[in-house]
């Protein structure tokens, strides 16, 4: 598969310097660095950002997957749509936000359906988590939102006890719109899920103050 500029390696960014992240709007162009930008953390196989990229022509994506096989697809097929408002980088997404996201430049961050680590010897490797958030809330310009969708009721209730640590940061609401007809988000797992009957479970945060 092709990439092209469409994906990038954590490995081949520039060192990340010591405060204030990287120029993210420079990768893509002189024509869309002024666009709005918004990062989905675990991008999956690029359903998401395919749907929402086509509809928002004015709105840069950046989308953060681990696996090296689906980072690879969704960055070929993000590339083969022809998107130039989408970038797809294998990282871990903990480091790149601390390492190479500048301050309050980010207007939503995605987080659909993220790993439950079920056992509760692995909780501790939720992605959702106070700390984690906080870093949140420094990449969010003001108003912005973090957009959590989960299928799997202890992560939800997870999630809200982490949120309601950092409650003097964010104020919860709910999703106000959905990605298509009879979709929430529009993810693969979302699909699937509803054809299995799962119910689904979502919350917003969004960034209170400067």
């Amino acid at each position: 598969m092709d990439v092209g500029r469409f994906g990038l390696l954590q490995e081949d960014l520039p060192p990340a310097p010591p405060t204030g992240g990287i120029d993210l709007r420079a990768w893509f162009g002189p024509e869309g660095c002024s666009h709005p930008l918004e990062l989905e953390i675990g991008s999956g196989k690029g359903t998401f950002l395919v749907t929402q990229a086509a509809q928002q022509k004015l709105v840069n994506y950046i989308g953060i997957e681990w696996s090296k096989p689906f980072w690879r697809f969704a960055a070929d097929r993000c590339r083969r749509h022809g998107l130039e408002n989408v970038r797809l980088v294998r990282a871990e997404a903990g480091a790149f936000v601390r390492q190479y996201v500048p301050n309050a430049c980010l207007r939503q961050v995605h987080i659909y359906f993220p790993d439950p680590w079920p056992k509760t010897r692995h909780n501790k490797r939720r992605l959702i988590q106070a700390p984690f958030l906080r870093d949140l809330y420094r990449v969010l310009e003001t108003g912005g939102s973090i957009r959590i969708v989960t299928d799997h009721a202890d992560y939800f209730q997870w999630t809200l006890d982490h949120a309601a640590q950092v409650a003097d940061l964010f104020a919860a609401a709910d999703l106000d719109h959905s990605a298509g007809p009879g979709e929430i988000v529009g993810t693969n797992f979302e699909r699937k899920y509803q054809r299995e009957g799962r119910p689904f479970h979502a919350l917003v945060l969004r960034k209170l103050g400067p």
